[in-house]
């Protein structure tokens, strides 16, 4: 079985993704690239995915995306060398509200770093590079799986430097294997709602819950903007078939929902899961950016400013070159809404965890 590398251990999706592998008996040996800070944390998420797959093999290596050859030892470097045949690259900062510095030498030169890393590998077959759709920044309409056109302006500086960083990896296209795979929002489990921290469409939970003691939960703002939400388990099982697929290879792939739903039905279905009631009446949004830049209103509602970018973003993901591919392994997008139930019940069941929890800004 081939051996593959995974930088962003001990992160939720590499977690994921490393158990599927297992469990589809796609390899039995795994690398994984540690920070030092994080050694303790992998270690034990490693005892955890172990558990679930004895007899399988994940050895954790002490290393830094942000350093040349990734801070490794030559003997270690020799040893990879001889033995991985898929490596993927998902160590990146994801934080909307990074400061521009520290996104920039996470995902740009940590990126670069890995890129010169991978093209030492001589047994590649797949360089599988995790990116992010909202590399569109604020370009507005159908956004294409084949364009990467920089946009007049990024909403955040997470979102700019995942740009800068993808076009590294796709000027490696034609000199390697790879397949560039951009990700909508990303959630937890479509059917047990597992997920390891609730930011992005939890802060609307976070919300709802902080505002659940109010006769009525009033919309915020008016938009008619479809929000694009994928599961876990999709984001798994896509991205590990397209890395075995030969037609994958050189392609730039929108894990992303062919059929996402406007933000105020997703919004509507949220309230009424978590409170029984419908929401009622509506905060102007203006009103609502206002509130949010007071640090003590956002760490007590449980939300970051920059999420209300998104309410009134007005883009499309086009995924015809994912829908063509997956097709092949029968693979498709649950829907949102239909999975809001699941989601709704692990919040409820893990909100009182800070573990949950991501610090507010």
């Amino acid at each position: 079985m081939a051996v593959h590398f995974f930088t962003g251990f001990p992160g939720f999706i590499t977690r994921q993704l490393i158990g599927e592998l297992f469990q589809k008996n796609i390899t039995d040996s795994v690398y994984v690239l540690v920070l030092r800070t994080e050694m303790k944390k992998a270690e034990k998420e490693r005892e955890k995915i172990l558990e679930t797959y004895p007899g399988r093999r994940i050895e954790i290596i002490e290393g830094d995306i942000t350093v040349p050859k990734l801070n490794l030892k030559e003997e270690t470097i020799n040893r990879i060398a001889k033995e991985v045949r898929y490596f993927w690259h998902l160590a990146a900062i994801y934080d909307l509200a990074v400061p521009r510095d520290v996104a920039w030498t996470i995902n740009v030169l940590g990126t670069s770093h890995v890129n010169d890393f991978v093209k030492s590998l001589p047994h590649l077959k797949r360089y599988m590079y995790f990116s992010t759709a909202y590399v569109a920044g604020r370009r507005e309409g159908v956004i294409l799986e084949k364009e990467l056109i920089r946009p007049k302006e990024f909403k955040n500086y997470y979102e700019e430097t995942k740009f800068e960083a993808e076009l590294l990896v796709k000027n490696l296209i034609g000199e390697i294997p790879l397949t560039i795979i951009r990700p909508g929002i990303v959630k937890g489990h479509s059917i047990t709602g597992e997920t390891n921290k609730f930011d992005g469409p939890y802060f609307f939970l976070n919300m709802i819950d902080c505002l659940s003691f109010l006769p009525f939960i009033p919309y915020i703002g008016k938009s008619d903007t479809h929000i694009n939400v994928v599961p876990i388990d999709y984001i798994t099982e896509a991205a590990i078939f397209l890395c075995e697929e030969e037609e994958a290879i050189g392609k730039t792939v929108h894990l992303t929902d062919p059929n996402p739903h406007p933000v105020q039905e997703v919004y509507r279905a949220m309230v009424k899961e978590m409170t029984g009631k419908f929401p009622k009446g509506r905060i102007p949004l203006s009103i609502a950016k206002k509130f949010l830049q007071l640090k003590k209103v956002r760490t007590i509602l449980g939300v970051e400013k920059e999420t209300l970018d998104y309410l009134t973003w007005n883009a499309t993901f086009d995924c015809s070159i994912a829908k063509e591919l997956l097709s092949k392994g029968n693979i498709s997008c649950p829907d949102f809404i239909a999975t809001i139930p699941s989601m709704v019940q692990f919040y409820k069941k893990n909100k009182n965890n800070q573990q949950f929890h991501i610090p507010i800004k």
